[in-house]
């Protein structure tokens, strides 16, 4: 499918972030076709990129969330740097950034500053805890943003520690509405002809991120604690031991109850009193598990699944990743691209999952190497010579 029928076909995207919340919001636009240009220091580039695993010297976590990009060198504390990183703003769409707040500022490169130079510009900002506040100084990490937002008070067994969730959500969450964020507000500045300014804060997008928890807290109910992986509102919804690992069972509603009374040959369980409804479920859960796994004593994982599968019961084994990506579903979906890449060899990237039935196309996949495309997109975009790139090279500018 030619290119051209992408979302965001035409789009340029100025990418200043570095590490994970900016590059992954950058990259949900690369994966929908628009043209990211990432910023980088010339010598050292992005942190990412020293991040293990390196294949054939190639860090796998700057390849995955920067696949597609083009990388342009730019040292944006020179003075000329700076020149060209407006010049290139005034043909860009939208700007990425993830410096802490006030960095911007102090570089030159704000909002206020950019957007004199492009009105239409749209300007992402996301930061640990929003451009402005009382906590807006300081720096953040996904360990401390999981901490702080509620999260990590629910997450762990009922009489264990709190735990992280086991990945970085935090920033990805923010990347994830950074993106939504520039998406809608493209759509506006199709209206208004402006660009606008996008404040994100990855500990606001936390607290949003738990919805179920929002809803008791609304609702009155005591703050969430920890359940290992049962759930507030609805049982069975927890994870059982069979013969030889643990099975993920979930009931929300009475009908499914039924189905799973079936599957376990054991229809009088719908009639028993502590089990009639999801309130005397949930209320009697310690021994609904015990009626469970005596079902599941004789029986190994897959034959469980099977016979719920069968019934119609939301059941699951608890997989690895590799072995989810390694499956029949994520081949039939598509979840995983392989490319070639020059230095790694044949590697997966995993770009944005959500098919479009108009934009079938694979976007751009390939992690550019640093400073790769410095020369190209200068020359095609600002119109420099080789004499002047040569001079820039010189200089430690680009």
């Amino acid at each position: 499918m030619n290119k051209a029928l992408q979302p965001l076909s035409g789009v340029r995207v100025l990418d200043l972030s570095r590490v994970l919340a900016g590059p992954w919001c950058a990259s949900l636009l690369n994966d929908l076709g628009a043209e990211v240009i990432k910023i980088e220091m010339p010598g050292s580039g992005d942190d990412s990129r020293s991040f293990t695993p390196h294949i054939g010297g190639e860090s796998s976590y700057f390849m995955q969330l920067n696949h597609g990009k083009k990388s342009v060198t730019l040292d944006l504390k020179s003075e000329q740097g700076l020149a060209i990183l407006k010049e290139l703003v005034a043909c860009s769409d939208v700007l990425v950034e993830n410096f802490r707040p006030g960095v911007t500022a102090r570089l030159g490169i704000d909002y206020p500053t950019l957007a004199a130079i492009n009105p239409r510009l749209v300007y992402a900002s996301i930061s640990g805890f929003g451009q402005q506040g009382p906590m807006a100084h300081k720096a953040a990490y996904d360990h401390i943003i999981q901490a702080i937002g509620g999260i990590m008070q629910v997450t762990g067994q009922a009489d264990g520690e709190p735990t992280r969730v086991g990945d970085a959500i935090g920033d990805v969450v923010a990347g994830l509405y950074g993106s939504w964020a520039v998406l809608a507000a493209l759509l506006q500045r199709g209206i208004s002809g402006k660009g606008q300014h996008l404040d994100v804060s990855m500990l606001d997008t936390m607290v949003t991120l738990q919805m179920v928890s929002l809803t008791q807290w609304i609702g009155g109910l005591p703050a969430a604690g920890r359940l290992g992986n049962a759930h507030p509102i609805s049982a069975p919804m927890d994870s059982y031991r069979a013969q030889d690992g643990h099975i993920v069972i979930a009931v929300a509603n009475d009908k499914l109850f039924r189905q799973l009374a079936s599957a376990m040959e054991q229809p009088a369980l719908v009639e028993d009193p502590r089990f009639i409804t999801d309130p005397q479920r949930l209320a009697n859960q310690q021994q609904l598990r015990q009626q469970i796994e005596n079902w599941l004593a004789d029986k190994t994982v897959s034959e469980a699944q099977a016979a719920l599968d069968l019934a119609g019961v939301p059941a699951s084994a608890v997989l690895r990743l590799d072995e989810i990506l390694d499956s029949d579903y994520a081949r039939q979906r598509e979840l995983v691209k392989q490319i070639h890449h020059p230095q790694a060899g044949i590697i997966p990237i995993v770009p944005q999952p959500v098919k479009m039935s108009a934009a079938s196309a694979d976007p751009a996949l390939m992690p550019p190497a640093l400073g790769e495309h410095t020369h190209a997109v200068l020359r095609e975009l600002l119109g420099m010579d080789e004499e002047t790139l040569a001079l820039l090279h010189t200089q430690g500018v680009i």
